[in-house]
């Protein structure tokens, strides 16, 4: 019985860091919600440009 909740508490603390593992490869996606202030988002090169001033 000790062997058994051993073992299931090594899994369940392993498990969170298995399943983040396979997020790691995936790059980060910007988004036009995610530009700070006083920028926008520039479709042709998938960032966020400085807004000119007028």
């Amino acid at each position: 019985m000790k062997i058994a909740l051993t073992l299931a508490a090594l899994a369940l603390s392993v498990s969170p860091a298995l399943a983040y593992g396979g997020c790691a490869s995936k790059a980060k996606e910007e988004t036009a919600s995610a530009c700070l202030p006083g920028t926008t988002w520039d479709a042709a090169t998938g960032t966020c440009t400085t807004t000119p001033s007028s």
